[in-house]
């Protein structure tokens, strides 16, 4: 992913996501990776917090104004995945948060549950 984020990101995500009861985070490639009764639902990378998203809650992140998140390998290719950078506004509180948060957790149920049918999923499903 790159750079590592600065501690103080990863600690104020953490504040963000309080509500939502346990969180975990792992380091990984560069990131850290936010898991939720073991759903791996947002990242930070870069300073910046991405949250899962697909097909369905996709638009809303667009309308939001969100990137999403894209990083080069090292042979010169750019790569995206289904993780959406965090609307400013939801920066501002754990209540502003909570929406955007529950999107993603929500996104990561629904791809969860494409994979337990046998299905195609994104990413992994499983807990580390």
């Amino acid at each position: 992913m790159g750079r590592s984020p600065r501690p103080e990101v990863v600690d104020h995500a953490l504040e963000l996501f309080a509500p939502l009861g346990s969180i975990r985070t792992k380091r990984m490639f560069g990131g850290h990776g936010f898991y939720c009764d073991g759903l791996f639902f947002a990242l930070v990378a870069w300073d910046t917090v991405y949250l899962k998203a697909d097909a369905q809650s996709r638009g809303d992140f667009e309308r939001a104004g969100s990137r999403i998140f894209s990083s080069t390998r090292a042979d010169g290719r750019t790569f995206s995945m289904g993780y959406w950078s965090a609307p400013e506004a939801a920066l501002d509180s754990p209540q502003a948060m909570m929406p955007w948060a529950r999107a993603a957790i929500a996104c990561a149920l629904r791809q969860r549950g494409t994979s337990a049918k046998g299905g195609r999923s994104r990413g992994r499903s499983s807990t580390p």
